[in-house]
């Protein structure tokens, strides 16, 4: 379903100071697995998220999703590729603080221009998923670090997606919060999800759910 192919990412701030993010990446994910990008920080795992999602373009190499070479779409075709078939979970949550969650939930909903009870159904449903329901119309910012978690992930399930990404996304709450997102993830696998995180969180690498841990150090898997 998704392959990465000799795949590089060099950030180049200016002529004398170029980092290697990635080198030379290759790695095959079926559908439906679960796979775990393991590494600490700066060693690459959210420079493969980003090119997974299209939200930055390879130096060098390919992904390919679904046979989509989505590496080498327009910046356009590639939001149109990430709307319809990506769920993203950011580790900072990037939610809008001062609007509802309601509001926060639908924004990937608006290119769509969906009925008004095709957006009450899709709302109820992703809502009461993520037991969220109580908290529809309070203001992001007053929400606890675990309730802005869980409005997160309803935003990014809102348009169904078949792959999930998520970026480091116990590193702000407490083991008891971690346990609750690691049985969403669960839930979302049961679903057929192809699922991909991002964490150098030690609660992911005993999973039985999990199909595949690759390490990352230093932009190269090993």
């Amino acid at each position: 379903m998704i392959e990465l192919k000799n795949l590089t990412k060099i950030y180049e701030v200016n002529k004398n100071n170029i980092t290697t993010a990635i080198k030379d990446i290759n790695l095959k994910i079926n559908e439906g697995e679960l796979v775990v990008l393991k590494g600490s920080s700066g060693s690459g795992k959210s420079t493969i998220l980003s090119l997974l999602a299209g939200l930055s373009k390879p130096t060098s190499g390919e992904v390919i999703i679904k046979e989509d070479r989505i590496s080498k779409l327009p910046d356009n075709f590639s939001s149109i590729f990430r709307r319809e078939h990506i769920g993203f979970v950011f580790q900072k949550y990037n939610l809008i603080p001062n609007i509802s969650v309601k509001e926060n939930i639908l924004l990937p909903l608006i290119p769509q221009n969906p009925s008004s009870d095709e957006i009450e159904k899709l709302l109820s449903d992703v809502m009461k998923k993520f037991k969220i329901e109580h908290k529809k119309d309070d203001i992001v910012k007053n929400l606890s670090g675990g309730e802005q978690q869980r409005v997160a992930i309803a935003r990014s399930q809102i348009n169904n997606p078949t792959i999930v990404l998520a970026d480091e996304p116990t590193a702000n709450l407490d083991k008891e919060l971690s346990l609750h997102f690691i049985d969403i993830i669960k839930e979302l696998k049961e679903q057929n999800k192809t699922i991909i995180i991002a964490t150098h969180d030690p609660l992911f690498f005993d999973l039985e759910c999990v199909d595949k841990i690759i390490e990352i150090s230093n932009g190269e898997i090993i």
